[in-house]
Order: structure tokens, then C-alpha cells, then sequence
């Protein structure tokens, strides 16, 4: 029974689908049909012009966005929890040729508006120190809190006015907007993003995830930057071709009900033990090394996270009895 993470979730049927329909010879790299229909398809769907670029992970995604955003001699802001600090094995600096990142502190991985004005405050405006350049958030947060547009919005404003430019990673972006309701334009571009790493893996895609351009002129740099990467694939219609499928009738926000809602049985079940609200699908809770210890012995595969604490992640396949039994077990502790 496992609740470890979402990347470990089984691809949707209708993306195996889509990648069988797109089984057959068409142009190669991103000139076939597939991926000639992605700038439309999230034009659509963000209800203003887009550019889109399928790579095959997050961190692809993320560290393409930052370079195209910030020169190797700035640095990025982002909380000390976030992804392309803690996850990425300093692909960050490898992507961008040496920015900097500068890392924030905030409740459950987000940051505020006061809180990024203090650290460019503290920044020197001289040639002796880096300056930002940048900023980045994660929505979903490491620890699966959501920033809401008006949150999002705040931070656009400092980021503007600052003369930042703002990435937002939303490897759970699904998520955090099955939580919130939101529109997607409202939690991204008219908040003040102009590149996002639009998540697909943990939500139902096989291996594709998608570079969303906001700010259109910066496309021929990623497409570049994308070939030297070593993220041109030859056969990219594979990738477009499910991000198309998990587009198709919101099947990605509909897998990330899915999950939210069994991450919110999980954590009715011990209201009293969470480390954080549960707002999307991560759930932390406060345990002991026994009674960490019985719950795998009766099955249940799981994150320690560090001491006295574990984290269960739901995903869009998990299955119903899985997070009964759960429910259980935790409620019993």
C-alpha cells in the first residue's frame, strides 16, 4: 500500500492511449503534429498566448525557465525547502552557468512579500555582492501548502516592482488548484508569472512535463537552451501527445480531486497529529518510531521525513480501500 510519492503513480489509460495514437512516423523532434498543437492548446486553456516546451522533467523544466530568466552572474530567490535547492543536485547553477540562489525562510516552504523585500534588503547594491534577479516559488510548497492568486499576486507586484522576474515550479499545480478552485491564469500569469513548470508526471503523465512561457520572446532561447540540455527529443510527440490527453476534458484537474480527496480522509483521521494543514495531496504527521515502525509492519510505504515525523503523498490511482485501511491504521495510533 503505497502512499511514498505521486511519482510513483501508474500513467493514466487515456495518456497510454495517446501515446499508442501517436505510435506511427510523423516529423521528428517537435515539428509533428502533436507538438505543433501545444502553443494553442495552452493559449486556450490560460486564456492568453503562450509558448509551451515538453521536457521530460521538473527539473528540466524548472532549471530551462531560471536560465532563460536570470544570467549566471544574478541570483535567484526561493525558499531554503524549495525543489531546485533541496532536489535538483544544484542543476540550478549547471542550467544557468553559476547563478546564485538565495534562500528564504517561511511556514510550510512559502515566502511573502516581506519577507523577499528583507532579503534583497539586505543585498548591497555594489559590484561586491550578487543581486537578484529572480524569483521563484513552488505551488503546491514542498509541504503541500497552496498559495492562493491573491498570494501569488503580491508577490508578482514586489517581483515587478523589484525588477525581478518570477518562476513558479507547479510540479502540483494541479493539486493546488483542485484545492483552491481557482482559475489557472489567475495563480499564474495575471499574478505576475512568466514561466512556469507545468507538472505531469505526479498527476497522471508518463514522462512529460511542460515549460510554459509567459513571456513569449524568451521561446527561442529555451528552444536552444532545450537542444543543449540534451532535452530535444527526437521523438517528442510521445511527450505532446500525452500532455494533450491529460488537457483533453481537465483529466488533470479531475486526477488532482482525486488525490486531494484522499489526502483529506487521511488527514480527518488524525487532525491532531498534522505538521501542516493539508491543502493539496502531501500529508505530514507527527509520529513516533514505534508507531512508525507498525505501520509498515502492516504495510504501508512511506517518506520519513525526519524525526518524529513521516509523510504519506496521495496520487490519482490511489486505490480506495488503500486509504481506508490508512485512515485506520492512523486513527488507531
Amino acid at each position: 500500500m503505497r502512499f511514498f510519492s505521486d511519482n510513483a503513480a501508474a500513467a493514466h489509460p487515456k495518456v497510454l492511449e495517446a501515446i499508442s495514437a501517436a505510435n506511427r512516423l510523423d516529423t521528428a523532434y517537435d515539428g509533428d503534429e502533436w507538438s505543433q498543437r501545444l502553443d494553442g492548446a495552452f493559449s486556450d486553456l490560460f486564456g492568453t498566448e503562450v509558448r509551451a516546451f515538453w521536457v521530460t522533467t521538473g527539473t528540466a523544466a524548472n532549471c530551462l525557465a531560471l536560465a532563460a530568466l536570470c544570467p549566471p552572474y544574478r541570483a535567484i530567490l526561493c525558499h531554503r525547502d524549495a525543489h531546485i535547492e533541496v532536489d535538483e543536485a544544484g542543476a540550478p547553477g549547471f542550467f544557468t552557468g553559476g547563478a546564485k540562489l538565495v534562500l528564504l525562510d517561511g511556514a510550510g516552504a512559502k515566502v511573502t512579500p516581506d519577507i523577499v523585500t528583507a532579503a534583497c534588503e539586505a543585498i548591497r547594491d555594489d559590484v561586491h555582492q550578487v543581486q537578484s534577479a529572480a524569483l521563484s516559488i513552488t505551488n503546491a510548497t514542498e509541504y503541500g501548502l497552496v498559495y492562493r492568486a491573491a498570494e501569488v499576486a503580491a508577490l508578482g507586484d514586489l517581483a515587478r516592482n523589484r525588477g525581478l522576474a518570477f518562476h513558479m515550479d507547479g510540479a502540483r499545480l494541479a493539486n493546488a488548484l483542485a484545492s483552491t478552485g481557482e482559475h489557472i491564469a489567475d495563480v499564474t500569469w495575471r499574478a505576475g508569472v512568466d514561466a512556469l513548470s507545468f507538472g505531469f508526471v505526479k498527476n497522471g503523465g508518463l514522462n512529460a512535463e511542460c515549460l510554459i512561457l509567459f513571456r513569449t520572446e524568451l521561446a527561442d532561447e529555451i528552444a536552444v537552451r532545450r537542444k543543449r540540455a540534451g532535452h530535444l527529443l527526437s521523438k517528442g510527440r510521445y511527450l505532446a501527445a500525452q500532455i494533450l490527453a491529460m488537457l483533453e476534458d481537465d483529466l488533470w484537474l479531475d486526477n488532482a480531486r482525486t488525490a486531494n480527496a484522499a489526502a483529506a480522509r487521511l488527514a480527518a483521521a488524525a487532525p491532531d497529529r498534522l505538521v501542516y494543514p493539508v491543502e493539496a495531496n502531501e500529508i505530514f504527521l507527527t509520529v513516533t518510531d514505534e508507531e512508525s515502525a507498525g505501520l509498515r509492519a502492516k504495510g504501508f510505504d512511506f517518506y520519513e521525513w525526519g524525526p518524529g515525523q513521516i509523510r504519506f503523498v496521495t496520487s490519482w490511482n490511489q486505490q480506495d480501500a488503500d486509504v481506508a485501511r490508512l485512515a485506520e491504521a492512523i486513527a488507531a495510533m
